[in-house]
C-alpha cells in the first residue's frame, strides 16, 4: 500500500470511529468540507425528508455535495457509488431506485464499511450492499451499473485516470457519472501537494479541471459537462 493510501485510509478509519462517538455525543467529525460557507466548496446539500427516510443525518456525508441529485435516478437503475464511506448516498439511492433497483457502495476501509452495514441495517433499506475494494480496482463486472456517483473521493486518488477508466467499464452503455468533487482553481504550493495530511484532506490531490475534463474524454465518456 502506497503512502497516500495508507493516509487516506488512516484518515478515514479514525474518522469512522468518530462517527460512531457522534451517534451517541452529538459531535461528528470533518470530512472534506471542514469548514461552512463560500469558500468550503460544498454545493450539495440533503432534503431533511430523504434524510429521515433513512434515519441519517448530513453528517456522516463527509462529501463536498450532492451526487444524488445531480444523478437524476430512476426506479429500477442499478447505482455505483465509488468511496461509499459511511454509507449515505448508497442507502438515499437506494431508496430513488426503489422498486427493481440496486445500490452498491465500494470502499476499502474496513471501519466505514461495518459504519455502513451498519447505517443499513438501521435504515432498513434491502435493496444495497457495500462492497471492500479500491475505487481503482471495483469488484463488479463490466457494463453491471447505469449509473456511478462518487462524492469528494476521486481527488484522494493517485490515478485519477484509472479511477474514471474503472467508472466507464462497469457502466452500461449510455451510463451516466455524476461526481461531487474537488478541484485545483489555483496551482498548489509545492510542499502542499507533497504533504500527507493534506491529501487525505482533500487537498493535495486535486487536479484542474481541464485535466480531469481529459481524463473524462480520454476513458470515454462524452457530453462532459462542470
Amino acid at each position: 500500500m502506497s503512502e497516500v493510501r495508507e493516509a487516506v485510509r488512516s484518515r478515514y478509519a479514525n474518522v469512522a470511529k468518530q462517527l460512531v462517538v457522534f451517534n451517541q455525543t452529538g459531535s461528528g467529525p470533518d470530512g472534506c468540507c471542514q469548514a461552512d460557507g463560500p469558500d468550503c466548496g460544498c454545493s450539495g446539500t440533503y432534503s431533511a425528508a430523504a434524510l429521515q427516510e433513512i434515519g441519517l443525518t448530513e453528517s456522516v456525508s463527509l462529501g463536498c455535495g450532492n451526487p444524488t441529485m445531480l444523478a437524476e435516478l430512476k426506479p429500477g437503475e442499478t447505482v455505483l457509488d465509488l468511496g461509499s464511506g459511511a454509507g449515505l448516498d448508497v442507502l438515499l439511492s437506494a431508496r430513488r431506485v426503489a422498486p427493481g433497483g440496486h445500490a452498491y457502495g465500494v470502499d476499502m476501509t474496513d471501519e466505514m464499511l461495518a459504519l455502513a452495514n451498519g447505517n443499513k441495517a438501521r435504515s432498513g433499506v434491502a435493496n444495497a450492499t457495500f462492497l471492500k475494494g479500491t475505487i481503482e480496482s471495483v469488484p463488479l463486472p463490466e457494463a453491471t451499473v447505469d449509473v456511478v456517483i462518487s462524492n469528494c473521493v476521486i481527488n484522494l486518488a493517485e490515478d485519477k485516470g484509472a479511477v474514471i477508466k474503472e467508472a466507464f467499464r462497469v457502466l452500461r452503455p449510455g451510463g451516466r457519472f455524476a461526481v461531487a468533487d474537488m478541484v485545483e482553481l489555483e496551482p498548489l504550493e509545492p510542499a502542499v501537494k507533497q504533504a500527507l495530511d493534506q491529501w487525505a484532506g482533500c487537498i493535495s490531490g486535486t487536479i484542474p479541471i481541464e485535466e480531469y475534463r481529459n481524463a473524462l474524454i480520454t476513458a470515454g465518456f462524452e457530453d462532459v459537462d462542470f
